[in-house]
């Protein structure tokens, strides 16, 4: 059964690699950019809505993979909140945001 009204808490630091994100598309393309992040707010929401659906990555985080961009969006959910730690993209060094903490 899915958890309900789930508190979303976003690090810093992964504010700042959505921020890179959609700068960098944003250089290339305006609705890119949009895109992009229209697809990290609709990930957000149904990260809140079930975050158990996706599978357990590392030291206890979950990954939600994006489709249409390569990035993630790792997080752990306890209790009533969900944790963002990383907006990670896929091809920058692994695990780069495993040391950050709330």
């Amino acid at each position: 059964m899915p958890r309900r009204s789930l508190r979303l808490r976003v690090h810093e630091e992964a504010k700042q690699d959505l921020i890179a994100g959609r700068d960098w598309y944003a250089d290339r393309s305006f609705v890119a950019a949009e895109v992009f992040l229209d697809e990290v707010e609709d990930a957000l929401a149904l990260i809140r809505e079930a975050p158990d659906r996706w599978p357990l990555f590392r030291r206890g985080m979950r990954r939600f993979v994006m489709a249409s961009y390569p990035y993630s969006i790792i997080y752990r959910a306890t209790g009533t909140t969900v944790d963002v730690y990383a907006v990670a993209h896929a091809k920058r060094r692994p695990e780069y945001w495993r040391m950050r903490r709330f």
